[in-house]
Order: C-alpha cells, then sequence, then structure tokens
C-alpha cells in the first residue's frame, strides 16, 4: 500500500520521499532508521526537521540529499528519482542541484572566503553568475571579508560563507544538518536569519535538521519524527509552540 506523502502548502514540490525505508543490519540486530516515511518538500519553502535522538531525522535528511543510500522506496529531487542514478550521476547531481550547510563548517584553510564560496562551481568548471554572486554576498555581509582565510574569520562569519556557498550555484534546494550547531546565539540567528531571506527574497528551498526550538521558528514548517517515522507536522511555528510540542513527545515517550 502505498501512503500519501505529508505535503508542503506550496504549489510546487522541490524534494519528494515515498514510502522511504533505512535498515542497518539484519535479525536480531536489525536497526530500522526510516520506516515508509513519504515526505513533499514545497518549493521555496523553509521546513525544519525535528525529534530526539535516534528518530530519523539526519538519516531521512541524507537520504533525500543523495548523501546516503535507501534500502526502499522512492526520493525524487525535483522530477529526478535518485535510485535510477549510477555514483556519478548522483555526484553530478548533487553538484549541480544541491546545496550543503553543515554544523562542522567544512571550509579549505588555505583558501580565501570568496575562493572557499565558488569552489564546487570551479571544481564543475562552471563560472559564477557576478549579479548573482554579489547579491548572495551582500545578503551574508562577507562583502569585506572576501580576501580573508578561514583562520582570520569568526566561527559565524565562517557559517556565513558556507552558507554563501551553498546558495552561490542556484541549487534547486539547499539542506542543513545543525547548520548553527556550533555557533553562539547571536551568531547562530544572524546564519538562520540568513536561510530565512534566501527563502523570502531568492525563492530559495531549505530543508534544515535540528533539536533548537528558536531554530525551528525560522522555518515556515516543522515536521517531528521518532522511531523513523513522521509523527506531527506544524505551520507557521514558533519557539514556544515547537517547545510546548516537543515537551508532549517527550512526556508521551515517558509513559509508553
Amino acid at each position: 500500500m502505498t501512503t500519501t506523502p505529508i505535503a508542503d502548502r506550496a504549489t510546487t514540490v522541490a524534494a519528494r520521499a515515498t514510502d522511504l525505508s533505512k535498515v542497518y543490519g539484519q535479525g536480531e540486530t536489525q536497526v530500522v532508521a526510516l520506516d515508509r516515511v513519504s515526505v513533499d518538500f514545497g518549493q521555496a519553502r523553509f521546513t525544519a526537521i525535528m525529534g530526539p535522538s535516534g528518530s530519523g531525522k539526519s538519516t531521512l535528511m541524507h537520504c533525500v540529499a543523495g548523501l546516503d543510500s535507501f534500502s526502499s522506496g522512492s526520493v525524487r529531487i525535483g522530477d529526478t528519482e535518485l535510485g535510477s542514478l549510477k555514483d556519478k550521476q548522483l555526484t553530478k547531481l548533487r553538484r549541480d542541484k544541491i546545496g550543503f550547510i553543515f554544523q562542522a563548517f567544512n571550509l579549505l584553510p588555505t583558501l580565501t572566503a570568496l575562493e572557499n564560496i565558488t569552489l564546487p562551481m570551479d571544481i564543475a568548471g562552471r563560472k559564477p553568475d557576478k549579479q548573482w554572486l554579489d547579491t548572495v554576498i551582500r545578503m551574508v555581509g562577507l562583502s569585506d571579508r572576501l580576501t580573508h582565510r578561514p583562520t582570520q574569520l569568526s566561527g559565524g562569519q565562517q557559517q556565513r560563507v558556507a552558507v554563501a556557498r551553498a546558495l552561490a550555484s542556484k541549487p534547486d534546494i539547499i539542506f542543513g544538518d545543525e547548520p548553527t550547531g556550533n555557533l553562539d546565539s547571536r551568531s547562530g540567528s544572524e546564519v538562520l536569519g540568513f536561510l530565512r531571506n534566501s527563502v523570502r527574497e531568492l525563492g530559495q528551498t531549505v530543508v534544515m535538521v535540528t533539536h533548537d526550538p528558536v531554530a525551528a521558528a525560522y522555518a515556515d514548517r516543522v515536521i517531528f519524527l521518532a522511531d523513523g517515522r513522521i509523527v506531527d507536522e506544524m505551520y507557521g511555528p514558533t519557539a514556544e509552540t515547537v517547545l510546548d510540542r516537543m515537551k508532549r513527545f517527550d512526556a508521551k515517550a515517558r509513559t509508553s
């Protein structure tokens, strides 16, 4: 039986998982990380994925982003089915269609901020769209830091470089795995604000895994996972409503 995906309210789907399962091991050691998850991520929308440790939230993001294989089901980025792609095709899709922002900034220390931002396009042999690149750099406030190397930048500035790098190639969708986890609250708020503005002003699509209700409040929508399944979703979240929902999940887990 095919389940109906939990759909975003956007009219166009940027990414879709259908009956997605991820199983590790066999027999008594088998662990079901994802259990037939179906979900749509709407274009020009900011979605946060939340859940307790071991709920499958990072696994879901990694499978939808083409960073990890899945056991069954399907994943589409736009009209492209990931399960049908060979390794080289998958690498090209990740390079051309997807942007990534991780908790670790993943910047090359020998390159300047600008060189780190354009690195994926340089590797692909593509010239950046200068007008778009200038817009992105201006939005994240890096215009006066482009010649600095990572060691000359604060943690917040380094993550801004990572955000700009993810946006610079005009990807169809950006995935962030705890992108503010290594930042202080002020720097984290700045980075989340840039992601929020990239959705509102640039029409970008963002999917972010987080454990932080304050971070989730920047999203248009939050989906909640538990035991490898989507158990709830929320539109127009606030830090208070997200925290309340998480407390209810915790209370239910303690009594079950």
